[in-house]
């Protein structure tokens, strides 16, 4: 049998690699929530979820006083029953962050499971298209940068033999933004991708604004340019310009993106495994997109993000933002430019246990 006998959900805090801004707020830390399912032949995965220093242990009491004890005594291979069960019981707290984020850390927890039983990774289980996606780089890229610290990072990148870099934008004025960005598009030449990501900062005016003065710079996508809840601004703002629309990293339902994508406003789905709600619904966006004749480039977690990129066709870009060295063993690996999927059956990150009870706060 496979059925779960035992769940547990703890936090591990895990510093930020460096410091990084953008227009509304600063990566705080990485609260880690963890859920690891043990079934009654012995098999255990574990699974994960995260927020950027405020709201773990909500998640973590959901988990702990509601998700898990109504997990355990279920057959862990049916992970899309387990998910609409789970889902079902949190009516009054869906679609919704805390719900999202939770929901999460217990499906990829299954999925790692599932894969550890077929003894295969991650990205041929969800779909098997191809073992390497083109990788793309933010940590050069953040608001509180100087434009000569944002050139040597694209500088770098360009070096590493990555295909783009993506700078935060949102200074206060509208030329403060295009100064930075037109130095780094000389730097680094017509033919290397430049994004820009705003954070939800803008009015639908701003952006429209704003995208025509990004014009002359050639951006491959403008993401996250107004709240997300703002369908109708972003398609306002989509037909508005030539440059692609991308947004995902703040949805939490596939509803969401059905909204966007019917609309016509968003070019580039960007979909967060932990914040949509598991492997499960991420899947299902990515497919959905896919009918949309839509590119998905997730929001971080590259650590596990790269695996789903890699299994379905329309996985375009992985985001690199290294966050988990401190609690792993080995890294994503790169080869000329590719981030390459890990081979290894389950999730295909490796864990360092020891490291990971160091810094254990629930």
């Amino acid at each position: 049998m496979a059925v779960v006998s035992r769940a547990e959900a703890f936090i591990v805090d895990l510093e930020v690699e460096q410091v990084r801004t953008d227009a509304v707020q600063a990566f705080l830390k990485q609260e880690t929530i963890f859920v690891e399912v043990g079934t009654d032949d012995g098999a255990v995965g574990l699974g994960y979820s995260y927020t950027i220093g405020t709201g773990g242990t909500a998640v973590h009491a959901l988990l702990r006083d509601h998700l898990l004890p109504r997990l355990v005594g279920q057959d862990s291979r049916l992970v899309e029953g387990v998910w609409h069960d789970l889902f079902a019981s949190t009516r009054s707290t869906t679609v919704g962050a805390i719900t999202s984020l939770a929901l999460a850390a217990v499906d990829t927890a299954l999925w790692d499971l599932k894969c550890l039983r077929a003894g295969e990774p991650l990205w041929r289980v969800a779909g098997g298209f191809r073992p390497k996606v083109p990788l793309y780089d933010t940590e050069g890229g953040w608001l509180h940068l100087s434009t000569d610290e944002l050139v040597l990072g694209a500088k770098a990148a360009v070096d590493a033999g990555w295909n783009g870099i993506k700078v935060k934008v949102g200074k206060p004025t509208a030329h403060e933004d295009l100064e930075r960005l037109m130095a780094v598009r000389d730097a680094v030449g017509p033919r290397f991708d430049l994004m820009v990501d705003a954070n939800q900062s803008m009015t639908a005016a701003e952006a429209i604004r704003r995208a025509e003065a990004f014009a002359p710079v050639d951006l491959f996508w403008l993401e996250e340019p107004l709240p997300a809840d703002d369908v109708a601004g972003h398609e306002r703002l989509a037909r508005s310009t030539s440059i692609p629309i991308a947004v995902g990293e703040s949805m939490y339902s596939v509803g969401q993106f059905r909204d966007y994508l019917e609309r016509g406003a968003a070019s580039i789905v960007q979909v967060d495994v932990a914040r949509v709600g598991g492997i499960t619904p991420w899947l299902k966006v990515a497919h959905l997109a896919e009918a949309f004749n839509v590119a998905v480039c997730p929001h971080f977690l590259m650590e596990l993000h790269v695996s789903l990129t890699a299994a379905v066709p329309n996985g375009r870009y992985v985001e690199h933002i290294p966050q988990l060295r401190a609690i792993t063993t080995a890294e994503m690996s790169v080869e000329d430019g590719q981030a390459v999927a890990p081979s290894t059956p389950g999730l295909g990150i490796a864990w360092d246990r020891d490291a990971m009870d160091d810094r254990r706060v629930a």
